[in-house]
């Protein structure tokens, strides 16, 4: 059984966040971004997709009694398509939304996911690229994607994702390009390449006049906050969400906000200490990039320019926005691994984990715990985005594999 670690994170304080806005209503520029029609075509579509399954949302009891509140409850990823994350919601359908978009334009008529296996289709899709960059999950989506629906694919990686996460996405048949610099300078070179080589990019950020795939990738994403929604029950009073771009953090704040208004839960947003773009945007009032290397294990996290969808959300419905050290999201790895009292053990690989080492390092805090409401009646909800997407690195850092884990786990 593990102890329970003492963390320590930064926290914009006084106001939390300087331009949220909880009376504010979701409003139609929003909806356009993430609203409930699109979720409601992303449910029909991936629900119809071999192997969709729910996702489990883990009560962590003994955890909660620990840190003094209610509940808490981790939403595990790890599962989704076999492909390890959340992920699989956003870059395969959104590479299946262009794929029927643009080969729907070439046939004169509408085409959904169905079509796209069928021979005539697929052979149009054979003559498309798709490409994007990527830090290891998003680029194996979108490669499982091309795989799935038969058009050729491209990812860049830059230098630091590991050799384990590219030989992942070359395990579906992509071509991957390694390029020198951070996740960023890679986006600019798979958009650049894309623009000489008639190749389509399916990214998950969004930036000026690239807006229309992002929203795509996360309306897929939405799919597995309603799965949450409906299987927690009770509404959640605090939400710890990480983030990189911000795409996962904007559709789960969309998704609360849309139906919940001003009564949606405390949102906070979660970033590496070292890769914090979010954060210096929320304290600058307007978006701002972080340079260099973005180092940090969280290696999904490793983002230094904000996504524009995301920030159309975040910038007014998040309550406040955070950074953790690399070490505390190890801790937590370590943490849910071996797990306090009769809790279920959980392979959460080191993105995972970032909302659950905030959570805990707000717990710890009588400054944090005041400024964002929590004590004994908070109900927190987490969404584990991966599992052990890097299994050496998972076996090195919680020193011992993600397979024993599991194998614990289904042994409880």
């Amino acid at each position: 059984m593990s102890s329970l670690p003492s963390l320590s994170i930064e926290l914009v304080l006084n106001p939390a966040n300087p331009q949220r806005s909880r009376d504010e209503a979701y409003g139609a520029r929003r909806s356009e971004i993430l609203g409930a029609p699109a979720l409601a075509q992303a449910e029909r579509e991936l629900s119809a997709w071999q192997g969709y399954a729910p996702t489990p949302l883990h009560a962590l009891p003994a955890l909660a009694r620990a840190l003094g509140v209610q509940s808490l409850h981790y939403k595990d990823e790890g599962g989704r398509f076999g492909l390890g994350s959340f992920k699989a919601l956003g870059g395969a359908y959104a590479v299946a939304r262009l794929l029927c978009r643009e080969l729907g334009a070439r046939l004169g008529r509408t085409l959904d996911t169905r079509d796209l296996q069928q021979p005539e289709v697929r052979a149009l899709s054979a003559g498309i690229t798709v490409t994007c960059a990527t830090d290891g999950n998003h680029g194996r989506s979108v490669a499982w994607g091309a795989q799935l629906f038969g058009c050729a694919c491209v990812i860049y990686v830059h230098s630091t994702v590991s050799q384990g996460r590219t030989d992942a996405i070359a395990a579906y048949g992509a071509q991957v390009v390694r390029t020198p610099g951070n996740y960023d300078d890679a986006v600019r070179r798979a958009d650049a390449d894309a623009k000489e080589r008639g190749r389509f990019v399916i990214s998950d950020t969004s930036y000026p006049g690239y807006m229309d795939v992002p929203r795509d990738v996360m309306q897929g994403y939405q799919l597995m906050v309603q799965e949450a929604a409906a299987q927690i029950g009770e509404r959640p009073t605090h939400i710890f969400v990480q983030a990189g771009v911000g795409g996962l953090a904007a559709a789960v704040c969309g998704y609360f906000w849309e139906r919940d208004g001003g009564a949606r839960p405390q949102f906070i947003v979660v970033e590496p200490e070292r890769a914090a773009c979010l954060l210096e945007s929320a304290r600058a009032g307007q978006l701002r990039a972080v340079e260099g290397e973005l180092d940090t294990l969280m290696a999904g996290l490793a983002c230094g320019e904000v996504s524009h969808l995301a920030w159309e959300i975040l910038e007014k419905g998040a309550d406040a926005f955070c950074a953790i050290a690399d070490a505390a999201a190890v801790d937590c790895m370590r943490l849910l691994a071996h797990p306090l009292g009769g809790d279920r053990a959980i392979v959460a690989g080191e993105s995972a984990v970032a909302g659950v080492a905030a959570a805990i390092g707000a717990l710890q805090s009588p400054a944090a715990r005041a400024q964002l409401g929590l004590g004994e009646g908070s109900r927190i909800l987490f969404f584990g985005s991966e599992a052990a997407t890097d299994p050496a690195l998972y076996a090195q850092l919680v020193g011992e594999s993600a397979a024993a884990v599991a194998l614990r786990a289904e042994a409880a």
